[in-house]
């Protein structure tokens, strides 16, 4: 009996080591010489209808193909823990479960390509980390929500070809190379295989990105077929991504009003940054470390134009740091970075609602101006820490130093500092001599070139002269240029058209502040041009008009001349002005005399030579009214 015990549970302990395969399916275990292997189980009934569930949990990897199958439930493989390899593959699959793939915590790959699915769980990916190969291929899906964008992050096969995409959320490029910033080099070992053809692509600004990376040549990223093509709209149907170009899609560009600022203990700060960019950009302020920043404002005052501020009040020491301000649309990215500085002094900055120069303290840092069509923009002015007499150090150099004193400040220490700048400047007056640089102007502007003429008082010939000159307003593209105070003149060069530049001239030695400057603007291409053709065109004129009149003063002068011709004698006047004239007179009508003989001439008197008919002859014959008419004269 006891032996027959043993045998029974060693029959038992050979059936749990040993599971049995579903009855649709064929069963395949790999052995290993060297460790345990590996099981595949292939279901391909045409009759199957539901995914098996007897699937032994050793499974390594299970394929269900070619069958019936039209869903996939929850959970519907929780106990294959050890499965790597997943392929439901041409089936007629329309619905799967968020919870479908719940607990396959090693998958590897997972193949759903040839089913009618319309709607994947994105979701459930975050069950699978994983996971590396997702084919989607030949199914019937459209979307991809920005929520899947996190959990695709690790996929290097991702196929998508062959369904009903039209457009893709522009973030999903952002988690490859080149648009996450990370460098690009073609011998990467991680590639990642994209397949996006058999698309109806919709070629708009939200692909841009797409569109970008099919025209790249040195990129980990690699498209299964290079020759994607546009769908719509009408303008680019049938044309491929290498050669499509889109309107009104333009990267985010950002600038700051500064790129460092210092300000005290205890002041009020505000932080500026303005973007451009089509679609019109969203604007956000992130501090070091990615933390949100609040207390911000936002306005577009056109299309593809947006700019915040940000503003901190009574600053502590743990503000300083790094603020980003970031700008991003469909096409792209960027961002800028301003630097905040604490200084010592628990004086408050003030906050005028004044545009143009801000009032502060008789120590005067960095000045923000809003933009003109902000109502009531706000002035910034920050200082520097307190240690010593120091200058002003106005940002623009336009500033008057009445604007730099701060008018009745309450702190005695304030004005005790004030005095101790006057006495500086009333010492820099007497050590250095009267130096001055005066009738600037500008002369010979074309669209890319000007000269600046000025007068040099109370500076020697060769003395060096710097000349400062960028365009108006963006003090952070300066060009230099180094000449004397005795050439009086200097030639700019390399400028944009169309553009106001402010120019100065730095004398060394001179006082801070002090420095001449002017503004000008260059030739637009257009005006240039048009003065061009208004050349050409007067001189056709001129070359038309020319001839005309040279023919009316000679026709003007020979009739001159003629007027001056001697007169006609009296005799050929007469002869030339008068026809002489012969009176007819008309026989007597008798019945015997010949009908051909109608007229008889008479001798006239002088008198009547010279008679005009009364009467024209009109027909030149004689109209008889009866046989006693009298006789009738004609010319």
């Amino acid at each position: 009996m006891l032996q027959i015990l043993h045998a029974m549970v060693l029959l038992c302990c050979f059936g749990v080591a040993r599971p049995f395969c579903p009855s649709q399916c064929t069963c395949v275990f790999h052995g290993r010489t060297d460790g345990p292997g590996a099981r595949s189980v292939l279901c391909n009934d045409p009759d199957m209808s539901d995914i098996p569930v007897n699937v032994p949990v050793d499974t390594v990897k299970l394929r269900v193909e070619k069958t019936a199958v039209r869903r996939i439930p929850t959970e519907a493989f929780y106990y294959l823990t050890e499965l790597r390899y997943l392929w439901i593959t041409y089936n007629s699959i329309t619905s799967v479960d968020t919870g479908s793939f719940y607990n396959l915590k090693i998958l590897h790959e997972l193949r759903l390509d040839g089913n009618m699915i319309s709607m994947f769980p994105w979701e459930s990916l975050k069950e699978m980390p994983m996971l590396r190969t997702l084919d989607l291929h030949n199914n019937r899906l459209s979307t991809v929500p920005t929520e899947a964008i996190p959990h695709l992050l690790n996929i290097t096969y991702l196929d998508l070809s062959s369904n009903k995409f039209t457009t893709l959320p522009s973030d999903l490029m952002d988690i490859w190379p080149p648009f996450n910033g990370e460098p690009v080099f073609s011998s990467s070992a991680q590639k990642v295989v994209l397949g996006l053809q058999d698309n109806p692509w919709f070629c708009d600004c939200k692909i841009s990105k797409l569109l970008e990376l099919s025209k790249m040549t040195d990129t980990p990223v690699i498209l299964m077929d290079l020759f994607l093509t546009c769908s719509g709209p009408e303008n680019l149907a049938g044309v491929l991504f290498q050669r499509a170009e889109l309107d009104n899609c333009v990267k985010p560009s950002v600038m700051t009003s500064a790129t460092k600022i210092t300000s005290p203990l205890g002041s009020n700060v505000i932080l500026r940054c303005d973007a451009t960019g089509l679609p019109t950009p969203v604007l956000y302020w992130a501090k070091s470390g990615g933390s949100p920043v609040n207390n911000t404002v936002q306005e577009s005052p056109g299309d593809g134009i947006k700019w915040s501020i940000m503003s901190l009040h009574g600053i502590l020491g743990k503000d300083a740091g790094n603020y980003s301000c970031k700008a991003k649309n469909e096409a792209g990215s960027a961002e800028a970075t301003i630097s905040l500085y604490i200084a010592g002094s628990s004086s408050t900055t003030n906050l005028p609602m004044q545009s143009d120069i801000g009032t502060g303290p008789t120590i005067q840092g960095t000045t923000f101006s809003s933009p003109t069509d902000i109502p009531n923009s706000v002035s910034l002015t920050s200082t520097v820490p307190l240690g010593g007499p120091t200058t002003s150090m106005p940002k623009k150099q336009r500033t008057t130093p009445s604007n730099s004193l701060q008018r009745g400040s309450p702190k005695p220490e304030k004005v005790q500092q004030g005095g101790n700048s006057r006495k500086v400047d009333d010492k820099s007056k007497k050590n250095y001599p009267r130096k001055s640089l005066t009738d600037l102007q500008i002369v010979e502007e074309t669209t890319d070139s000007a000269v600046l003429l000025w007068t040099a008082e109370g500076l020697p010939p060769k003395s060096p002269l710097t000349v400062v000159y960028s365009p108006y307003g963006e003090d952070g593209s300066k060009m230099t240029l180094e000449t004397t105070a005795g050439s009086g003149k200097v030639l700019l060069e390399n400028l944009s058209p169309g553009l106001r530049y402010s120019v100065c001239l730095v004398a060394k030695g001179s006082a801070a502040g002090k420095d001449p400057c002017i503004d000008f603007s260059t030739l637009d291409v257009a005006g240039d041009s048009q003065s061009q053709f208004l050349v050409i065109l007067s001189g056709v004129a001129c070359a038309l008009i020319l001839p005309i009149i040279a023919f009316l003063v000679y026709k003007i002068l020979s009739l001159y001349c003629k007027g001056n011709s001697p007169p006609l004698d009296e005799e050929e006047l007469e002869k030339e002005s008068y026809v002489k004239f012969e009176t007819i007179s008309m026989k007597q009508r008798t019945t015997n005399s010949r009908p051909t003989e109608l007229w008889a001439r008479r001798p006239t008197h002088e008198s009547e030579r010279m008679l005009l008919c009364s009467r024209s002859s009109i027909d030149s014959q004689m109209t008889y009214k009866s046989d006693s008419s009298r006789s009738e004269y004609l010319c």
